[in-house]
């Protein structure tokens, strides 16, 4: 049967249609695509107007393709057969749900993700694919919404098939998950043709470097780390003077930080004025996403470091510079550790704050120490000891805020230290088994203790790690998921060892390792694992209404082939590395390879958006080999990209492997307890 395009040449379509070998005529207008078609032709008229003009639809010419028994396909039209075609509307939380059996293997209750959707409200009395917010991983969990609205419907004058949004751009627009989208429109054309089709394929724009079973390159490793540092230059996120009052304008203008990204034409910055937080999870229509402007002093420590290790492998004088700047502008030339911070009578001498725009000051611990460890290791990459000083003093500012036992609390902010002083933290009895916020700063105390001696740096630790070894697994509390808990414990109990290497010690790393790599799929993926209910802080959506309105999983339910790059897998990668090299055991380093390889196949590539090109998402779905999760996440959704929880330490990890050796050794540093007299008798006068 006869097929013709009535669209710009430009749309998706015609080159999917022309690269599945699929024979069609393609017309400028509507009325040209009926009329010069034969009777019983199929007609796709697509939406070249998208997503701010509705597809023009001339009545009458409708009424001779139905005449000439043509079957119409027509997508965002403006008007229709005896429907009332409402206002255009867009999607905040809002995604596709197949609601028929029609699709064959696609099943009714599948998510879909029409990215940026825009669409017109038509009243349809039944619908293929419909619009709602809906819980769930791959299927709506709780059913449809009662609020929901028609994407694609049969009309019921018959032969014509409507799209109140566009669908032909899926390609562009990055609609997932490719798979589904595959068979819906085999389906589409198979309608409209009134013939049998096979299943169409293409090639996502924006998809993973290798695939499951490909065989990778010796220099896969080496790819991925300097692809995955080249992102930060590929993104913009260096600010540069010719754009940072702009930069910060957004912060304040838009929605919590996060707007359209910086022009392709902006100059690069060189770190002096910091850097943005990455990518948020919102992609548009022309496949762009929005991006935070945040500025974090975790974010920028952690990519200094993997800047420091391209320059150690690879001579970059260029990221030498930046990660040096990138310090000096934590410590030195912003806010960040100046103000209150700054003042030795202030009970927060010593922190740096959160970010650019946390109010008076936030303090999470977790923040801190990931900020800390970059600097440890951007000295030792570097031979530079310029923040020795800065960095034990914001040791010594989180120790005096930890209590006895060693915790500290999720966060504290500079208006609650100002009111209790910091003798108060000191001193008081607190018990908070979370490892999410509470861990890597003991890692932070207990390399600390091996550079100076200081007693404290190894008490406290050692103390809140015996507490929280005996409370594990149903007295800890989980954050976003339970594997991401395990996951961050790897490196204190790997550096524990390194300063008290006992029997019991080294028992309570391999017990977490081994229970962490239950969840190691073969291709070297770990699976997300949800604790216990009550014992999580942001658990799965209850209820549609309730997805999207915190911070939550990628997953709905144990079991979806989901890992998390965000929360789990990244700090996982470090850890592991830090435990095969403490224990030299044999499976945990073959862990740690399967974990590298994966990490390299499901990098980011992208020659029709360089901005992601050498980047890592948060989710990848390893059952289906995509980009893919529940977007449930009020701030960090499945396609987000941070720049340094994720990209700082896959990209650092990859160059200690390069190197062959732990973070420990990279870290070492003989010069740093020069300072510490002085800074005990400023910070602790009591001692």
């Amino acid at each position: 049967m006869a097929l013709t395009l009535a669209c710009e040449p430009q749309n998706d379509m015609c080159r999917i249609l022309a690269d599945n070998a699929i024979p069609f005529d393609r017309r400028a207008t509507a009325k040209e695509a009926i009329e010069m078609s034969p009777d019983g032709a199929g007609i796709l008229i697509l939406a070249d107007g998208y997503p701010g003009t509705p597809t023009p639809v001339d009545l009458a010419v409708l009424e001779k393709a139905r005449l000439k028994h043509q079957r119409v396909y027509v997508e965002f039209p403006d008007a229709l057969p005896d429907l009332v075609i409402g206002e255009i509307h867009g999607i905040e939380w809002e995604r596709a749900v197949v609601a028929s059996d029609v699709f064959g293997s696609v099943q009714k209750g599948r998510i879909l993700m029409i990215h940026g959707c825009r669409y017109v409200d038509v009243a349809s009395p039944e619908a293929h694919i419909v619009l709602g917010r809906v819980a769930g991983f791959d299927h709506a969990v709780y059913g449809l919404p009662e609020a929901s609205h028609p994407i694609l419907f049969e009309h019921p004058v018959g032969g014509l098939l409507v799209a109140t949004t566009q669908l032909s751009q899926v390609q562009t627009a990055r609609y997932a998950p490719a798979e589904a989208w595959q068979r819906i429109w085999q389906w589409i054309l198979s309608y409209v043709t009134q013939t049998d089709h096979p299943a169409l394929t293409w090639h996502a724009t924006v998809r993973p470097t290798w695939r499951r079973d490909s065989t990778l390159p010796e220099t896969s490793e080496t790819q991925a780390m300097r692809r995955g540092v080249q992102w930060f230059h590929n993104a913009h996120l260096f600010v540069h003077p010719d754009w940072q009052k702009e930069a910060d304008r957004r912060v304040v203008a838009f929605p919590d930080g996060t707007g359209v990204g910086p022009e392709p034409t902006w100059p690069v910055g060189d770190g002096s004025c910091g850097m943005l937080e990455g990518a948020s999870a919102r992609i548009h229509p022309d496949g762009s996403q929005d991006w935070r402007y945040f500025l974090r002093n975790d974010c920028m420590g952690e990519s200094a470091m993997a800047l420091a290790f391209d320059h150690a492998l690879y001579g970059s004088a260029l990221n030498k510079t930046i990660a040096g700047n990138l310090n000096d502008f934590i410590y030195v030339h912003s806010d960040f550790a100046g103000g209150p911070r700054g003042r030795v009578d202030s009970p927060s001498f010593g922190l740096v704050r959160w970010t650019n725009a946390d109010g008076d000051g936030v303090y999470y611990g977790d923040d801190n120490a990931r900020s800390m460890i970059g600097t440890m290791a951007v000295s030792g990459l570097l031979g530079e000891s310029r923040w020795n000083k800065p960095l034990l003093r914001c040791l010594l500012a989180n120790l005096r805020t930890t209590g006895p036992q060693g915790f500290r609390s999720n966060r504290l902010t500079e208006s609650l230290l100002q009111e209790k002083g910091w003798r108060h933290f000191w001193t008081t009895e607190r018990t908070n088994v979370a490892p999410h916020y509470e861990c890597w700063l003991w890692a932070s105390f207990l390399w600390a203790y091996h550079q100076t001696g200081y007693q404290p740096f190894l008490d406290r630790p050692r103390r809140a790690l015996e507490t929280t070894m005996g409370a594990y697994p149903d007295g800890w509390r989980w954050t976003n998921g339970f594997q991401q808990e395990r996951a961050r414990m790897l490196l204190p109990l790997s550096w524990l060892v390194r300063v008290d290497d006992t029997p019991e010690h080294r028992q309570w790393l391999m017990t977490i390792a081994g229970e962490l790599l239950q969840f190691q799929d073969d291709c070297g993926a770990i699976r997300e694992e949800l604790g216990p209910a009550d014992r999580g802080s942001y658990g799965v959506p209850k209820t549609n209404e309730a997805y999207g309105t915190a911070e939550a999983p990628l997953i709905q339910e144990n079991g979806d082939p989901l890992c998390d790059l965000l929360y789990t897998t990244n700090f996982a990668f470090v850890g592991l590395h830090e435990a095969a090299c403490v224990t030299g055991d044999a499976a945990l380093k073959q862990a740690v390879d399967r974990l590298a390889e994966f990490l390299c196949r499901i990098q980011v590539t992208s020659e029709a958006r360089p901005e992601f090109d050498g980047a890592w998402f948060r989710a990848f779905d390893f059952g289906r080999w995509d980009y893919w999760a529940s977007n449930a996440d009020l701030g960090w959704g499945a396609w987000s990209i941070e720049s340094g929880w994720t990209q700082g330490w896959i990209a650092a990890v990859l160059g200690l492997r390069k190197l062959n050796c732990s973070l420990w050794d990279v870290t070492q540093n003989d010069r740093i307890a020069d300072h510490l007299g002085p800074l005990v008798a400023e910070m602790f006068p009591d001692a």
